[in-house]
């Protein structure tokens, strides 16, 4: 912006200028090219975990959502995916962060910080998920 005009910036990037008298009598919208980005945390636990223990694990996501406001809107959904071998639950997070993509490095450290805090909370909670045990056949020859 000068003194005298405005530059604005049009969508193939030609430079348009006018003078500040004319734009004083017209409205002018601000289009945002890159929204807030959303991101997602997929997991799994066993289908033993009883639902009081998924019931206190939802609201400490959130806690920690509305805890940290600077990065992250409070709207999220912890989903059920699906059950798998009958032995684990899949689940997602999804979480919008308060920033555009282009800031990787920024989304990238956040996401680390939240997918810590998750640990944490899976060791605070004691909720896991353990494979099945699988059969191992040994091949070779015998001697007698």
């Amino acid at each position: 912006m000068n003194i005298l005009t405005t530059m604005f910036l049009r969508y193939d990037n030609e430079k348009i200028y006018y003078p500040n008298s004319v734009l004083a009598t017209k409205p002018i919208s601000n289009f945002n090219r890159s929204p807030d980005m959303s991101d997602s945390f997929e997991f799994s636990i066993d289908l033993k975990t009883p639902l009081e223990k998924i019931g206190t694990l939802k609201l400490k996501i959130k806690q920690y959502l509305e805890n940290n406001p600077q990065h992250w809107h409070s709207n999220h959904s912890v989903v059920v995916m699906e059950i798998e071998n009958m032995n684990k639950i899949k689940m997602a997070l999804y979480v919008d962060h308060r920033m555009n993509f282009q800031n990787y490095a920024e989304k990238s450290r956040r996401k680390t910080g939240l997918v810590l805090e998750m640990k944490r909370i899976f060791e605070e909670l004691s909720i896991r998920y353990d494979r099945l045990p699988q059969e191992v056949r040994l091949v070779g020859n015998t001697r007698n």
